[in-house]
Protein backbone atom coordinates (compact mmCIF):
# COMPACT_ATOMS: atom_id res chain seq x y z
CA UNK A 1 0.00 0.00 0.00
CA UNK A 2 1.34 3.31 -0.50
CA UNK A 3 1.17 6.03 1.95
CA UNK A 4 0.94 9.32 1.41
CA UNK A 5 2.99 12.28 2.44
CA UNK A 6 0.34 13.52 4.28
CA UNK A 7 -0.75 10.07 5.77
CA UNK A 8 3.00 10.07 6.75
CA UNK A 9 3.05 13.01 8.58
CA UNK A 10 -0.10 12.84 10.28
CA UNK A 11 1.16 9.13 11.31
CA UNK A 12 4.44 10.69 12.52
CA UNK A 13 2.39 13.43 14.33
CA UNK A 14 0.36 10.99 16.14
CA UNK A 15 3.65 8.99 17.19
CA UNK A 16 5.06 11.85 18.87
CA UNK A 17 2.23 13.01 20.50
CA UNK A 18 2.44 9.24 22.52
CA UNK A 19 6.29 10.33 23.48
CA UNK A 20 6.55 13.95 24.09
CA UNK A 21 5.36 14.75 27.55
CA UNK A 22 2.47 17.46 27.92
CA UNK A 23 5.25 19.59 29.43
CA UNK A 24 6.93 19.98 26.38
CA UNK A 25 3.90 21.17 24.38
CA UNK A 26 3.52 23.61 27.71
CA UNK A 27 7.02 24.94 26.93
CA UNK A 28 6.28 25.49 23.09
CA UNK A 29 3.13 27.45 23.86
CA UNK A 30 5.02 29.35 25.93
CA UNK A 31 7.62 30.36 23.83
CA UNK A 32 5.17 30.93 21.05
CA UNK A 33 3.36 33.44 22.76
CA UNK A 34 6.43 35.31 23.69
CA UNK A 35 7.36 35.29 19.66
CA UNK A 36 10.08 32.58 19.20
CA UNK A 37 10.14 28.95 18.00
CA UNK A 38 10.53 26.08 19.91
CA UNK A 39 11.33 22.12 18.71
CA UNK A 40 11.95 19.00 20.34
CA UNK A 41 15.31 17.72 17.96
CA UNK A 42 17.89 14.86 17.48
CA UNK A 43 17.90 11.86 19.60
CA UNK A 44 14.65 12.24 21.16
CA UNK A 45 12.87 12.61 17.75
CA UNK A 46 15.24 9.74 16.58
CA UNK A 47 14.35 7.40 18.88
CA UNK A 48 10.35 8.13 19.48
CA UNK A 49 11.24 6.65 15.60
CA UNK A 50 12.81 3.50 16.23
CA UNK A 51 10.45 2.95 18.96
CA UNK A 52 13.49 3.07 21.86
CA UNK A 53 12.61 4.72 25.36
CA UNK A 54 12.76 8.23 25.10
CA UNK A 55 15.00 9.54 27.96
CA UNK A 56 16.45 12.77 27.68
CA UNK A 57 14.53 15.81 26.01
CA UNK A 58 16.39 18.38 23.74
CA UNK A 59 15.04 21.49 22.56
CA UNK A 60 16.01 23.80 19.89
CA UNK A 61 15.21 27.93 19.47
CA UNK A 62 15.77 30.97 18.16
CA UNK A 63 15.54 32.32 21.76
CA UNK A 64 18.82 33.57 23.14
CA UNK A 65 19.89 32.27 26.56
CA UNK A 66 19.19 35.29 28.22
CA UNK A 67 15.58 35.21 26.94
CA UNK A 68 15.00 31.32 27.90
CA UNK A 69 15.95 32.18 31.49
CA UNK A 70 13.27 34.92 31.65
CA UNK A 71 10.86 32.49 29.34
CA UNK A 72 11.36 29.31 31.70
CA UNK A 73 11.08 31.56 35.26
CA UNK A 74 8.05 30.31 37.60
CA UNK A 75 7.22 27.65 35.35
CA UNK A 76 10.34 25.52 36.04
CA UNK A 77 10.85 23.84 38.90
CA UNK A 78 14.81 24.24 38.70
CA UNK A 79 17.14 25.93 36.25
CA UNK A 80 20.45 25.76 35.59
CA UNK A 81 23.16 27.19 33.39
CA UNK A 82 26.47 25.36 33.22
CA UNK A 83 26.29 25.15 29.78
CA UNK A 84 24.95 28.38 28.91
CA UNK A 85 28.02 29.96 27.40
CA UNK A 86 27.82 27.57 24.79
CA UNK A 87 23.98 28.19 24.50
CA UNK A 88 22.37 25.66 26.84
CA UNK A 89 19.68 26.19 29.78
CA UNK A 90 19.03 23.21 31.70
CA UNK A 91 15.42 22.80 33.43
CA UNK A 92 13.18 20.21 35.37
CA UNK A 93 9.76 20.09 35.54
CA UNK A 94 7.74 17.39 36.91
CA UNK A 95 9.75 14.29 36.79
CA UNK A 96 11.51 15.48 33.50
CA UNK A 97 14.74 17.19 32.47
CA UNK A 98 14.96 19.01 29.51
CA UNK A 99 17.78 20.94 28.05
CA UNK A 100 16.74 24.00 25.32
CA UNK A 101 19.19 25.41 23.13
CA UNK A 102 19.87 28.15 20.73
CA UNK A 103 19.90 27.60 17.47
CA UNK A 104 23.86 27.38 16.88
CA UNK A 105 27.01 25.94 15.11
CA UNK A 106 30.25 24.66 16.43
CA UNK A 107 33.83 24.87 14.71
CA UNK A 108 36.80 24.19 16.13
CA UNK A 109 40.25 26.54 15.23
CA UNK A 110 42.93 24.29 13.77
CA UNK A 111 45.19 25.12 17.23
CA UNK A 112 42.49 24.96 19.86
CA UNK A 113 40.78 21.88 21.17
CA UNK A 114 38.33 24.65 22.48
CA UNK A 115 35.13 24.79 19.75
CA UNK A 116 33.56 28.01 18.92
CA UNK A 117 29.88 28.40 19.10
CA UNK A 118 27.96 30.98 16.88
CA UNK A 119 24.28 31.56 17.10
CA UNK A 120 21.99 31.24 14.30
CA UNK A 121 18.06 32.23 13.18
CA UNK A 122 16.62 29.40 11.53
CA UNK A 123 15.61 25.50 12.25
CA UNK A 124 16.46 24.36 9.25
CA UNK A 125 20.27 26.12 9.41
CA UNK A 126 20.71 24.68 12.80
CA UNK A 127 19.81 20.98 11.83
CA UNK A 128 21.99 21.32 8.48
CA UNK A 129 25.12 21.74 11.22
CA UNK A 130 24.05 18.59 13.33
CA UNK A 131 26.41 15.59 13.43
CA UNK A 132 23.93 12.77 10.78
CA UNK A 133 20.84 13.79 9.00
CA UNK A 134 19.28 10.56 11.50
CA UNK A 135 19.57 13.44 14.27
CA UNK A 136 18.65 16.49 11.87
CA UNK A 137 14.99 15.73 12.54
CA UNK A 138 12.64 17.70 14.83
CA UNK A 139 8.96 18.29 15.82
CA UNK A 140 8.12 21.53 16.44
CA UNK A 141 6.16 22.84 19.45
CA UNK A 142 3.16 23.73 19.92
CA UNK A 143 1.58 21.05 17.49
CA UNK A 144 3.88 18.48 17.00
CA UNK A 145 4.76 19.13 13.51
CA UNK A 146 7.51 16.83 12.04
CA UNK A 147 10.58 18.46 10.55
CA UNK A 148 12.79 16.47 8.40
CA UNK A 149 14.70 18.80 5.47
CA UNK A 150 17.98 16.31 4.81
CA UNK A 151 16.17 13.03 4.39
CA UNK A 152 16.68 11.68 8.30
CA UNK A 153 13.52 9.00 7.78
CA UNK A 154 14.63 7.06 4.86
CA UNK A 155 18.39 6.66 6.64
CA UNK A 156 16.67 5.42 9.63
CA UNK A 157 14.46 2.99 7.58
CA UNK A 158 17.82 1.69 5.89
CA UNK A 159 19.97 2.10 8.99
CA UNK A 160 22.76 4.41 7.92
CA UNK A 161 24.98 7.23 9.00
CA UNK A 162 25.16 10.18 6.74
CA UNK A 163 25.50 13.90 6.82
CA UNK A 164 23.18 16.61 6.32
CA UNK A 165 25.60 18.21 4.33
CA UNK A 166 29.24 17.62 3.33
CA UNK A 167 30.88 14.84 5.37
CA UNK A 168 34.59 16.73 5.39
CA UNK A 169 32.81 20.10 6.48
CA UNK A 170 31.02 18.07 9.42
CA UNK A 171 33.63 16.38 10.63
CA UNK A 172 36.02 19.76 10.12
CA UNK A 173 33.04 21.75 12.31
CA UNK A 174 33.40 18.86 15.18
CA UNK A 175 35.88 16.30 14.85
CA UNK A 176 34.36 14.30 17.33
CA UNK A 177 31.51 13.35 15.13
CA UNK A 178 33.66 10.82 13.43
CA UNK A 179 33.83 9.24 16.95
CA UNK A 180 29.91 9.35 16.96
CA UNK A 181 29.43 7.60 13.64
CA UNK A 182 31.24 4.60 15.54
CA UNK A 183 29.30 4.65 18.79
CA UNK A 184 26.02 5.11 16.64
CA UNK A 185 27.22 2.31 14.44
CA UNK A 186 26.88 -0.12 17.79
CA UNK A 187 24.29 1.29 19.85
CA UNK A 188 22.14 1.21 16.78
CA UNK A 189 23.10 -1.42 14.48
CA UNK A 190 23.47 1.23 11.40
CA UNK A 191 25.88 1.04 8.67
CA UNK A 192 28.62 4.06 7.69
CA UNK A 193 27.34 5.52 4.62
CA UNK A 194 30.76 4.83 1.57
CA UNK A 195 31.38 8.74 1.34
CA UNK A 196 31.48 9.59 5.01
CA UNK A 197 33.89 6.85 5.73
CA UNK A 198 36.05 7.69 3.38
CA UNK A 199 35.91 11.29 4.80
CA UNK A 200 36.64 9.72 8.19
CA UNK A 201 39.42 8.25 6.88
CA UNK A 202 40.73 10.85 4.94
CA UNK A 203 40.37 13.22 8.26
CA UNK A 204 41.26 10.67 10.99
CA UNK A 205 44.02 12.90 12.68
CA UNK A 206 41.46 15.49 13.48
CA UNK A 207 40.54 13.64 16.36
CA UNK A 208 43.80 14.87 18.09
CA UNK A 209 42.25 18.27 18.17
CA UNK A 210 38.97 16.91 20.90
CA UNK A 211 39.85 17.18 24.44
CA UNK A 212 40.42 13.31 26.03
CA UNK A 213 37.46 13.54 28.07
CA UNK A 214 35.10 14.05 25.05
CA UNK A 215 36.71 11.14 23.61
CA UNK A 216 36.63 9.11 25.86
CA UNK A 217 32.69 9.35 26.83
CA UNK A 218 32.54 8.52 23.38
CA UNK A 219 34.86 5.22 23.57
CA UNK A 220 33.03 4.17 26.75
CA UNK A 221 29.03 4.71 25.43
CA UNK A 222 30.27 2.78 22.42
CA UNK A 223 31.65 -0.21 24.22
CA UNK A 224 28.70 -0.19 26.56
CA UNK A 225 26.27 -0.36 22.91
CA UNK A 226 24.79 -3.29 21.83
CA UNK A 227 26.69 -3.99 18.91
CA UNK A 228 30.57 -3.05 20.28
CA UNK A 229 32.40 -5.37 17.70
CA UNK A 230 30.82 -3.36 14.39
CA UNK A 231 31.64 0.01 16.43
CA UNK A 232 35.31 -0.87 16.96
CA UNK A 233 35.44 -2.32 13.24
CA UNK A 234 34.67 1.04 12.19
CA UNK A 235 37.01 2.68 14.59
CA UNK A 236 39.51 0.42 13.31
CA UNK A 237 38.66 0.87 9.66
CA UNK A 238 38.70 4.80 9.28
CA UNK A 239 41.91 4.72 10.97
CA UNK A 240 40.48 6.85 14.13
CA UNK A 241 41.80 3.60 16.82
CA UNK A 242 45.29 4.68 15.47
CA UNK A 243 44.69 7.87 17.20
CA UNK A 244 41.94 7.01 20.26
CA UNK A 245 42.80 3.58 21.03
CA UNK A 246 46.47 2.21 19.12
CA UNK A 247 46.54 -0.67 21.05
CA UNK A 248 43.28 -2.30 19.07
CA UNK A 249 44.93 -2.02 15.53
CA UNK A 250 48.22 -3.51 17.06
CA UNK A 251 46.55 -6.65 18.51
CA UNK A 252 46.68 -7.55 14.22
CA UNK A 253 49.65 -9.75 14.38
CA UNK A 254 50.66 -11.13 10.93
CA UNK A 255 50.15 -14.81 10.43
CA UNK A 256 52.44 -16.46 8.00
CA UNK A 257 53.67 -20.36 7.01
CA UNK A 258 55.90 -20.73 9.58
CA UNK A 259 55.08 -18.77 12.25
CA UNK A 260 50.90 -19.12 12.82
CA UNK A 261 49.18 -18.90 15.82
CA UNK A 262 45.65 -17.00 16.87
CA UNK A 263 44.36 -13.38 15.47
CA UNK A 264 44.72 -12.02 18.39
CA UNK A 265 42.64 -9.12 17.02
CA UNK A 266 39.61 -11.69 16.38
CA UNK A 267 40.37 -13.31 19.32
CA UNK A 268 39.83 -10.50 21.40
CA UNK A 269 36.70 -9.78 19.72
CA UNK A 270 35.32 -12.94 21.18
CA UNK A 271 36.26 -12.76 24.25
CA UNK A 272 34.73 -9.35 24.43
CA UNK A 273 30.94 -11.31 23.09
CA UNK A 274 31.24 -14.25 25.36
CA UNK A 275 32.14 -11.65 28.34
CA UNK A 276 29.44 -9.51 27.10
CA UNK A 277 26.98 -12.69 27.18
CA UNK A 278 27.19 -13.22 31.14
CA UNK A 279 26.90 -9.72 31.73
CA UNK A 280 23.73 -10.13 33.99
CA UNK A 281 22.88 -5.87 35.03
CA UNK A 282 23.05 -4.49 32.12
CA UNK A 283 26.06 -3.02 30.02
CA UNK A 284 29.87 -3.31 32.41
CA UNK A 285 31.79 -1.09 30.98
CA UNK A 286 35.04 -2.42 33.19
CA UNK A 287 34.50 -5.80 32.12
CA UNK A 288 34.11 -5.07 28.97
CA UNK A 289 37.44 -2.87 28.62
CA UNK A 290 38.82 -5.56 29.93
CA UNK A 291 38.06 -8.32 27.70
CA UNK A 292 38.86 -6.23 24.62
CA UNK A 293 42.11 -5.33 26.35
CA UNK A 294 42.97 -8.31 28.11
CA UNK A 295 45.95 -9.28 25.45
CA UNK A 296 47.43 -6.11 24.58
CA UNK A 297 51.16 -7.04 26.10
CA UNK A 298 51.05 -9.40 23.19
CA UNK A 299 52.33 -7.66 20.43
CA UNK A 300 55.18 -6.62 22.78
CA UNK A 301 55.98 -10.02 24.14
CA UNK A 302 55.98 -11.73 21.24
CA UNK A 303 58.55 -14.47 20.83
CA UNK A 304 58.74 -16.79 18.05
CA UNK A 305 60.19 -20.16 18.96
CA UNK A 306 61.98 -23.39 17.20
CA UNK A 307 59.04 -25.43 15.55
CA UNK A 308 57.09 -22.49 14.09
CA UNK A 309 55.92 -21.78 17.86
CA UNK A 310 55.28 -18.73 18.94
CA UNK A 311 55.30 -16.96 23.19
CA UNK A 312 53.45 -14.23 24.53
CA UNK A 313 55.82 -14.19 27.99
CA UNK A 314 54.27 -12.21 30.62
CA UNK A 315 51.70 -10.26 28.09
CA UNK A 316 49.47 -9.76 31.02
CA UNK A 317 51.61 -7.88 33.18
CA UNK A 318 52.94 -6.20 30.28
CA UNK A 319 48.95 -5.41 28.90
CA UNK A 320 48.25 -4.34 32.47
CA UNK A 321 51.14 -1.80 32.50
CA UNK A 322 49.75 -0.52 28.65
CA UNK A 323 45.95 -0.56 30.37
CA UNK A 324 46.78 1.82 32.58
CA UNK A 325 48.76 4.12 30.56
CA UNK A 326 46.10 4.26 27.73
CA UNK A 327 43.41 4.38 30.20
CA UNK A 328 44.99 7.65 31.76
CA UNK A 329 45.57 9.43 28.53
CA UNK A 330 42.12 8.86 28.14
CA UNK A 331 40.99 10.44 31.37
CA UNK A 332 39.38 7.57 32.85
CA UNK A 333 38.12 7.41 36.57
CA UNK A 334 40.82 6.04 38.47
CA UNK A 335 38.96 3.70 40.14
CA UNK A 336 38.33 2.11 36.00
CA UNK A 337 41.82 2.58 35.23
CA UNK A 338 42.50 -0.05 38.54
CA UNK A 339 40.41 -2.40 38.22
CA UNK A 340 40.70 -2.81 34.07
CA UNK A 341 44.63 -2.46 34.76
CA UNK A 342 44.05 -5.42 37.10
CA UNK A 343 41.07 -8.03 35.11
CA UNK A 344 44.58 -7.95 32.84
CA UNK A 345 47.03 -8.24 35.03
CA UNK A 346 44.95 -11.45 36.57
CA UNK A 347 43.57 -12.98 33.54
CA UNK A 348 45.60 -15.35 32.93
CA UNK A 349 46.41 -16.22 37.04
CA UNK A 350 43.77 -19.56 36.40
CA UNK A 351 45.83 -21.41 33.94
CA UNK A 352 49.06 -20.63 36.21
CA UNK A 353 47.39 -23.33 38.07
CA UNK A 354 47.35 -26.43 36.36
CA UNK A 355 44.80 -28.80 35.62
CA UNK A 356 43.11 -28.01 38.11
CA UNK A 357 44.85 -29.66 41.07
CA UNK A 358 44.38 -26.64 42.95
CA UNK A 359 45.14 -26.29 47.09
CA UNK A 360 43.38 -24.33 49.88
CA UNK A 361 46.62 -21.83 49.67
CA UNK A 362 46.18 -21.22 45.91
CA UNK A 363 42.55 -20.64 46.41
CA UNK A 364 42.92 -18.45 49.29
CA UNK A 365 45.75 -16.21 46.93
CA UNK A 366 43.07 -16.37 43.95
CA UNK A 367 40.05 -14.88 45.83
CA UNK A 368 42.63 -12.44 48.31
CA UNK A 369 44.41 -11.15 45.16
CA UNK A 370 40.85 -10.45 42.75
CA UNK A 371 39.28 -8.33 45.68
CA UNK A 372 35.82 -7.29 44.72
CA UNK A 373 36.88 -8.16 41.23
CA UNK A 374 36.17 -11.86 41.81
CA UNK A 375 33.08 -11.94 40.34
CA UNK A 376 34.37 -9.74 37.01
CA UNK A 377 37.38 -12.22 37.13
CA UNK A 378 35.35 -15.31 36.78
CA UNK A 379 33.24 -14.12 33.47
CA UNK A 380 36.59 -12.74 32.14
CA UNK A 381 38.44 -16.16 32.60
CA UNK A 382 35.56 -17.77 31.30
CA UNK A 383 34.77 -15.46 28.28
CA UNK A 384 39.00 -15.87 27.27
CA UNK A 385 38.03 -19.67 26.48
CA UNK A 386 37.82 -19.67 22.72
CA UNK A 387 39.59 -22.52 21.24
CA UNK A 388 37.46 -24.93 18.91
CA UNK A 389 38.82 -28.05 20.58
CA UNK A 390 35.52 -29.07 22.09
CA UNK A 391 36.61 -31.29 24.28
CA UNK A 392 39.14 -29.04 25.70
CA UNK A 393 36.72 -26.26 25.96
CA UNK A 394 34.48 -28.79 27.92
CA UNK A 395 37.83 -29.74 29.76
CA UNK A 396 38.44 -26.05 30.70
CA UNK A 397 34.81 -25.28 32.06
CA UNK A 398 34.90 -28.20 34.34
CA UNK A 399 37.99 -26.98 35.86
CA UNK A 400 36.51 -23.59 36.44
CA UNK A 401 33.60 -24.83 37.67
CA UNK A 402 35.68 -27.16 40.51
CA UNK A 403 37.52 -23.83 41.34
CA UNK A 404 34.25 -22.16 41.77
CA UNK A 405 32.61 -24.57 44.03
CA UNK A 406 36.28 -24.82 46.14
CA UNK A 407 35.65 -21.06 46.17
CA UNK A 408 32.29 -21.27 47.68
CA UNK A 409 33.07 -24.14 50.18
CA UNK A 410 36.36 -22.08 51.37
CA UNK A 411 33.81 -18.86 51.37
CA UNK A 412 31.54 -20.35 53.62
CA UNK A 413 34.40 -22.10 56.06
CA UNK A 414 36.74 -19.00 56.34
CA UNK A 415 35.44 -16.17 55.23
CA UNK A 416 37.43 -15.91 52.08
CA UNK A 417 36.29 -12.48 51.21
CA UNK A 418 37.35 -11.07 54.72
CA UNK A 419 41.01 -12.65 54.65
CA UNK A 420 42.89 -11.59 58.31
CA UNK A 421 45.83 -12.67 60.16
CA UNK A 422 44.59 -14.37 63.21
CA UNK A 423 46.52 -11.64 65.16
CA UNK A 424 45.87 -7.64 64.87
CA UNK A 425 48.18 -5.38 65.48
CA UNK A 426 48.09 -5.12 69.03
CA UNK A 427 48.46 -8.86 69.65
CA UNK A 428 51.21 -8.85 67.71
CA UNK A 429 53.01 -5.91 70.05
CA UNK A 430 51.83 -7.89 73.03
CA UNK A 431 53.35 -11.18 71.68
CA UNK A 432 57.07 -9.51 70.49
CA UNK A 433 57.13 -7.02 73.32
CA UNK A 434 57.65 -4.44 70.62
CA UNK A 435 56.29 -0.54 70.10
CA UNK A 436 54.33 0.51 66.88
CA UNK A 437 56.76 0.21 63.96
CA UNK A 438 57.85 -0.94 60.93
CA UNK A 439 58.19 -4.73 62.35
CA UNK A 440 54.58 -4.76 63.30
CA UNK A 441 53.92 -4.60 59.67
CA UNK A 442 56.45 -6.73 58.81
CA UNK A 443 55.01 -9.89 61.53
CA UNK A 444 51.66 -8.77 60.16
CA UNK A 445 52.79 -9.75 56.46
CA UNK A 446 54.15 -12.99 58.30
CA UNK A 447 50.58 -14.00 59.69
CA UNK A 448 48.92 -12.95 57.03
CA UNK A 449 50.93 -15.55 54.58
CA UNK A 450 50.68 -18.18 56.97
CA UNK A 451 46.88 -17.45 57.44
CA UNK A 452 46.72 -17.83 53.09
CA UNK A 453 48.93 -21.05 53.72
CA UNK A 454 47.22 -23.14 56.05
CA UNK A 455 43.58 -21.60 56.77
CA UNK A 456 42.46 -21.16 60.35
CA UNK A 457 44.45 -22.35 63.44
CA UNK A 458 43.99 -20.19 65.88
CA UNK A 459 45.55 -17.66 68.23
CA UNK A 460 47.74 -20.21 70.35
CA UNK A 461 48.55 -21.78 67.37
CA UNK A 462 49.55 -18.11 65.42
CA UNK A 463 51.07 -16.72 68.31
CA UNK A 464 53.70 -19.51 68.32
CA UNK A 465 54.50 -19.71 64.74
CA UNK A 466 55.18 -15.73 65.07
CA UNK A 467 57.51 -16.26 68.38
CA UNK A 468 59.32 -19.02 66.22
CA UNK A 469 59.76 -17.35 62.75
CA UNK A 470 60.65 -13.78 64.97
CA UNK A 471 63.12 -15.85 66.62
CA UNK A 472 64.65 -17.12 63.19
CA UNK A 473 64.53 -13.56 62.08
CA UNK A 474 66.52 -12.45 65.05
CA UNK A 475 64.23 -10.45 65.94
CA UNK A 476 63.75 -11.74 70.03
CA UNK A 477 67.45 -10.93 71.10
CA UNK A 478 68.20 -9.53 73.95
CA UNK A 479 64.67 -10.39 75.32
CA UNK A 480 64.70 -11.16 78.96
Amino acid sequence: MVVSNEEQRRALAELLKRVVPAEAEELGRLFAEAGYELALVGGPVRDALLGRPVTDLDFTTDAPPERILKLVEGWADAVWTIGIEFGTVGLRKGAHQLEVTTYRSETYDPRSRKPEVSYGTSLEEDLRRRDFAVNAMAARLPGREFVDPFGGLSDLKEKVLRTPGAPEDSFSDDPLRMMRAARFVSQLGFTVEASVMAAMKEMAGRIEIVSAERVQAELSKLVCGRYPRAGLAVLDASGLAEYVLPELPALRLEIDEHHRHKDVYEHSMIVLDQAIAQEEDGPDLVLRLAALLHDIGKPRTRAHLPGGRVSFHHHELVGAKMTKKRLIALKYPKEVIADVSRLVELHLRFHGYGEGEWTDSAVRRYVRDAGHLLPRLHKLTRADCTTRNRRKAERLARTYDALEERITRLAAEEELGRIRPELNGDEIQEALGITPGPLVGKAYKFLLELRLDRGPIGKDAAREALLAWAGEEGLLQGRG
